[in-house]
């Protein structure tokens, strides 16, 4: 084994330092404080939308968009869990699942996981999508519930599988006899009604419910109330607090962003054995965060969206069109023996790399020749090199050189 004396010194100096937090759990993403500042008329809302199930009738299906780190997943956790103990009180048959889209990843591991909650049993693998709805759908009927269904970041599994299967979802209760179903979306995307089917839209957005961003002023607030429960006392400077805030309120106002800002922060100091955290490590931890984030960012994209910015790599000497970059993305969906997307399709799912800051698409005048869009990369090449590289489907792409030469891609 390595050295051991260099983590003797790492450890030692950690458990005998400085003691900057009390709690860091506090500041994660998934702790559920008792209070939400901030978000009094979502969370009556919401609650005014799911009350009707305390009196064993259904709810409105309900759409929530927001950008991240808005308190979207927070308030229907908190209205739910609440909501939970309420029909208890009254008697009310009520359950609800809550289910991360882009963490389970197919709509097999969604449905799975919906059977699961009402006690049915499935395999990882093995049976056909159809199955598997057809199992819940017998589970759920038997069960005499009012089942509520939460599917956040619905956007990435639609826009990765497509909708079949909220269409299944939305049109459930016309096949149950002795169980409800009411489904609560939750979506980053404010365009993703351009990604479903009318029907499935208008079944699913009987209510929306839309999550503006925190500004610095209310971030503040929601860093100062948390400081509380993670810090020892004193030791959080105003300039490192402020700044938190600032930082965060000017990338669209992220909660998340913000809260991460501030545990890195103590992280960074608490390393340094600094007695308080201040604006500079407040610096420190945002560069830290940045280089993570694109990482993070790259990892989680949908198949079809990484794709695409490997088609946008592959052209980015320089700038490239939509025609130009759907070419590539042809030939690349050709070697991996994937189905192709429209290039209308692929327009959106560029909008979306470069709302996430991952290219920079822009409309250029071209003169009498009208007006084209020039898509770049934002992102340092080597970014993408060190997470694709690493990816299984992905790795030999990276070196792929496409069969069009510039010159010759087609125009948009």
């Amino acid at each position: 084994m390595g050295n051991p004396s260099i983590l003797d010194d790492v450890f030692e100096s950690f458990v005998n330092g400085v003691r900057l937090f009390k709690d860091r759990e506090v500041l994660r993403h998934d702790y559920l404080p008792e209070k939400l500042p901030h978000r009094e008329d979502q969370i009556r809302l919401l609650g005014e939308t799911v009350a009707p199930v305390l009196r064993d009738a259904r709810c409105s299906n309900i759409f929530i968009y927001g950008k991240t780190g808005t308190g979207k997943t927070a308030v229907a956790k908190y209205v739910l869990s609440y909501l939970e103990a309420k029909a208890k009180e009254y008697g009310a048959s009520v359950r609800f699942c809550y289910v991360n889209c882009r963490m389970t990843g197919s709509e097999y591991r969604v449905f799975a996981n919906l059977s699961q909650s009402v006690g049915m049993s499935i395999p990882f693998t093995g049976l056909s999508v159809g199955e598997v709805f057809d199992r819940f759908r017998a589970g759920l009927d038997s069960s005499r519930i009012i089942f509520i269904i939460v599917l956040d970041e619905v956007d990435a599994l639609i826009k990765d599988r497509g909708d079949s299967f909220m269409y299944e979802l939305t049109r459930i209760n016309e096949t149950l006899n002795r169980s409800k179903v009411s489904i609560i979306g939750i979506s980053n995307d404010l365009r993703l009604k351009e990604f479903l089917d009318p029907r499935v839209f208008s079944s699913l957005s009987e209510e929306e419910l839309v999550f503006r961003p925190y500004d610095a002023g209310e971030l503040r607030n929601i860093l100062f109330e948390r400081s509380k429960l993670s810090f020892q006392e004193g030791v959080l400077s105003e300039a490192a607090l402020s700044i938190c805030a600032a930082l965060a309120a000017a990338e669209h106002g992220d909660a998340r962003r913000a809260l991460d800002l501030l545990r890195v922060a103590g992280e960074v100091a608490e390393r340094q054995s600094a007695k308080s955290i201040t604006e500079e490590h407040v610096r420190q931890a945002e560069k830290h965060i940045e280089h993570n984030r694109v990482v993070e960012a790259l990892k989680n994209l949908t198949l079809q969206t990484k794709l695409v910015l490997l088609s946008v790599y592959h052209l980015s000497k320089s700038s490239a069109t939509t025609g130009e970059i759907y070419d590539i993305y042809n030939e690349l969906c050709g070697e991996l023996g994937m189905g192709l997307l429209t290039q209308r399709r692929l327009g959106t799912l560029i909008n979306e790399l470069d709302a996430m800051g991952l290219v920079n698409a822009k409309v250029v005048s071209m003169g009498r020749y009208g007006r084209t869009k020039k898509i770049r990369l934002e992102i340092s090449r080597s970014h993408i090199k060190d997470v694709f590289g690493s990816d299984t489907r992905f790795g030999r792409l990276i070196d792929y050189t496409p069969k069009l030469s510039k010159g010759s891609a087609g125009k948009c």
